[in-house]
């Protein structure tokens, strides 16, 4: 044997022994998960298993301590994906999605929840906060805003009708591909579907390359990937998910105007979140409508410091050209410093909400 062949065969049965020592370590995570399980429903029947603070904490522990060469962020989807399956052990987490099946928004439920969560489509934005708020589904995962296009004017609209708490937060590269069925040919392409948002984001690719295509807006990238599996001279914009799942061909890939694309969605459930250490809040204000009344809302925030990440405006529903604002900024509603910001905009307000304190988004 050569000097080659030996080395490898050592590597190789080095990778064994690791593969092994990794199986044996992981069946102990699991059976830990599971005793978990098991003191927690003799204590208390409804106990909650997905613990979003923790999961963060550990993550971030996972990532601080990563040693390479695997970059932090693949090592902390691996144990994204192993924590995924032991809560599984556990109690399986139901996710409501802006459906359907292959939108950005189920890419979004899976990377924050892993691929062991049983995650459900639903038709509309409103459909997701009813089956969350109905007990149907543990958490719901819908986009707020995307970087190049902005806010998701429904999703905050449906914010000031419900009781819904804000979870979580995950952020997505959004890459879109230009998508064919087998039976289409390329030279052939005289419509496109997508949705708004999608043309939105790739208009100055599709002016350069489809500029006499017709461009039909559909209720998502889903559906515009199915609806081209049966027409010859159509294509659709969507993302690998959809492209995968309606088994489409690519024509272009990462046709966004923007190479930064991303959108962030929010993690919306019934419970309040503990302090995890790195914390974003949401709330919403309806301010009094006198002057210097955005001064006294934003005021508090500037002399404690406070880091606003969010501001946004909506019409309110109770007068004509009064308004309602959005807000994240960072930290806990439980650390005393927010407390006190809050107590400070309250009587300046009309009406004030916290939408939920949770975990910065760690991937």
């Amino acid at each position: 044997m050569t000097d080659t062949s030996t080395s490898l065969d050592a590597l190789r049965q080095r990778i064994d022994e690791l593969d092994d020592n990794l199986l044996r370590l992981i069946s102990e995570r699991a059976e830990c998960a599971k005793q978990v399980a098991e003191i927690k429903t003799s204590s208390d029947p409804d106990a909650v298993f997905y613990r979003p603070e923790r999961e963060a904490q550990v993550l971030r522990r996972i990532m601080a301590l990563n040693p390479g060469p695997l970059n932090s962020e693949e090592m902390a989807r691996l144990f994204r994906e192993i924590m995924s399956a032991c809560l599984a052990l556990e109690q399986p987490v139901k996710v409501a999605y802006l459906g359907p099946e292959g939108t950005f928004t189920q890419q979004a439920a899976l990377k924050h929840f892993g691929d062991s969560a049983v995650s459900l489509p639903m038709a509309a934005i409103d459909e997701v906060f009813r089956e969350v708020e109905a007990g149907a589904c543990n958490y719901g995962v819908v986009p707020v805003e995307n970087s190049t296009e902005g806010v998701v004017n429904h999703t905050l609209d449906s914010f000031m009708d419900s009781s819904m708490r804000i979870c979580g937060e995950v952020v997505l590269r959004i890459h879109h591909h230009l998508l064919i069925s087998s039976n289409t040919r390329k030279d052939k392409v005289s419509r496109i579907y997508s949705h708004p948002q999608s043309f939105a984001q790739c208009r100055k690719w599709l002016d350069a390359h489809y500029p006499l295509a017709e461009r039909v807006p559909v209720a998502s990238n889903a559906e515009a990937a199915k609806l081209v599996k049966t027409e010859w001279h159509s294509a659709a914009i969507a993302g690998d998910m959809a492209a995968k799942l309606y088994g489409l061909d690519y024509i272009a890939e990462k046709i966004e105007d923007r190479p930064d694309n991303s959108t962030r969605f929010l993690i919306i459930g019934n419970q309040d979140v503990p302090m995890c250490g790195q914390d974003k809040t949401s709330m919403v204000v309806a301010m009094r409508n006198q002057p210097g009344a955005l001064h006294a809302l934003l005021e508090p925030f500037y002399r404690h410091q406070i880091d606003l990440t969010r501001l946004e405006t909506r019409p309110s529903r109770t007068g004509v050209w009064n308004y309602v604002f959005f807000i994240d900024f960072k930290g806990h509603h439980d650390d005393p410093t927010i407390k006190t910001v809050i107590e400070e905009v309250r009587p300046h307000a009309a009406e004030l909400k916290v939408l939920g304190s949770y975990p910065i988004g760690v991937l």
